[in-house]
């Protein structure tokens, strides 16, 4: 303990050390955001499962069943292989009714969307494919809708094809493109044109995305979501987004994608082609959380860089468990933020939680430190990293370079303040008391 006292080469590692040491638990309450945010998607999970989770539309697309022969061990067998065909126009207009749902402490968002949906096909060329054309079993033809969430589909959905109307039917009976949907099985011949239109209501959550299958695919969607995020291959060519909502407006060729009109046979490229709009909540609470959480050890370094310092120039010594007591008191401001921002919004959560760390530490230095100045120095320090840091959360493209200039005049404010002193000479010898 002598020796403690009266160097501060060993005190300045026990402080080193101890920041290290501190790293394990600031590791440990990361490792508590990422569980609280895995039990919020676990809930909006199981929420979307009842309501309908975030929808996809793919189509309508006509397949067309064709007999395929191939050689087997003893004779030619036979099996059907489908050709598919897209429309010529797409147009797409619909509106989408947001909803917060809550679920305990957490919230999830979901909605109802309306959707008319209309455009044209151009006549079936069979003479496209190098199959007969009497091997093509047009009768056996049907016009399919992939939809990825039917449990979101809310009404029933009549097709009008050219002069008639069929009602949907669940399920596509081939997978070549679409994992699920509804179908509908039209007369179709060779050398006409087929228009279509029908409404969807339909359930989902968080978005809405849609495949450009038409030669030209135009989709117009509104909602009173102030908080978009137009996400996918392609972005609208016009979007207003205002406090009250926002419009937006898509215009995509068939040049603009990587897939034909016509094709045979699978074709996974048609539904990883998308676009379209994701409603956000305004503030990830876990994620900015997390983002505060991984300059713990800038925290820890600095105040104990500070308190070394007052240590340092006003000859005062402080006990390790002092500063190991001081860097748990900055952890538990993590734990506080992740916990009062489940409640409050993550502004308010990070003043209540800064304000209690700093008042607690202030506190605290001054029982140890016994003098007004000091703790004084200690509060403005402290007021000074929290506001930092609040500043970079909220200029994300910036952090690193602010991060970097706030780095810079810390280590130069140190070197200015220690200039004058005899590192070899204080390092060997302090007979003053403990604080």
């Amino acid at each position: 303990m002598k020796n403690l006292r009266k160097s501060l080469g060993t005190r300045l590692f026990i402080i080193a050390f101890l920041t290290l040491i501190l790293l394990i638990p600031s590791l440990l309450i990361q490792g508590l955001i990422s569980e609280r945010e895995h039990r919020r998607d676990s809930v909006a999970h199981e929420i979307s499962q009842k309501w309908g989770s975030e929808q996809v539309i793919v189509g309508p697309i006509i397949s067309v069943p064709y007999r395929y022969y191939f050689n087997g061990e003893e004779k030619v067998e036979q099996t059907i292989r489908y050709a598919h065909f897209l429309p010529e126009n797409l147009n797409v207009e619909g509106s989408i009714v947001p909803e917060i749902r809550y679920r305990g402490i957490y919230k999830v968002i979901v909605y109802n969307s309306t959707l008319s949906v209309s455009g044209n096909f151009p006549a079936i060329d069979l003479n496209g494919f190098k199959v007969p054309v009497e091997d093509f079993l047009l009768d056996d033809a049907f016009v399919s809708l992939g939809i990825s969430d039917m449990t979101g589909i809310k009404d029933f959905v009549n097709i009008q094809w050219n002069e008639n109307e069929y009602l949907a039917n669940p399920g596509i009976e081939s997978n070549d493109v679409l994992a699920s949907g509804i179908s509908i099985s039209p007369d179709l011949t060779t050398g006409e044109e087929f228009d279509f239109s029908f409404d969807l209501n339909l359930n989902g959550s968080t978005g809405l995305h849609f495949s450009p299958v038409g030669k030209q695919t135009n989709v117009a969607l509104e909602s009173d979501w102030a908080n978009p995020s137009f996400t996918g291959n392609f972005l609208p060519a016009e979007r207003e987004v205002t406090d009250a909502g926002f419009d937006s407006e898509w215009n995509v060729l068939h040049l603009n994608r990587n897939f034909s009109q016509q094709w045979q046979g699978p074709n996974q490229e048609v539904t990883n082609t998308l676009f379209g709009v994701e409603l956000l909540l305004a503030v990830d609470e876990y994620q900015k959380t997390m983002r505060t959480a991984k300059y713990a050890i800038m925290f820890i370094s600095l105040t104990f860089l500070t308190f070394f310092m007052i240590e340092l120039l006003s000859k005062k010594i402080i006990h390790p468990i002092q500063y190991l007591l001081i860097g748990f008191a900055l952890l538990i401001f993590y734990t506080l933020l992740l916990s009062i921002s489940e409640y409050v919004v993550f502004q308010l959560a990070y003043l209540i939680a800064a304000a209690a760390i700093i008042g607690l530490i202030t506190i605290y230095s001054y029982s140890v430190l016994s003098d007004k100045l000091k703790s004084g120095i200690i509060f403005g320090v402290l007021i000074i990293l929290y506001g930092y840091l609040y500043i970079l959360l909220q200029l994300q493209d910036y952090a690193l370079l602010l991060g970097s200039l706030g780095l810079f005049v810390v280590l130069s404010v140190v070197m200015y303040l220690t200039r004058n002193i005899n590192w070899f000479e204080i390092m060997s010898t302090d007979d003053e008391p403990t604080a």
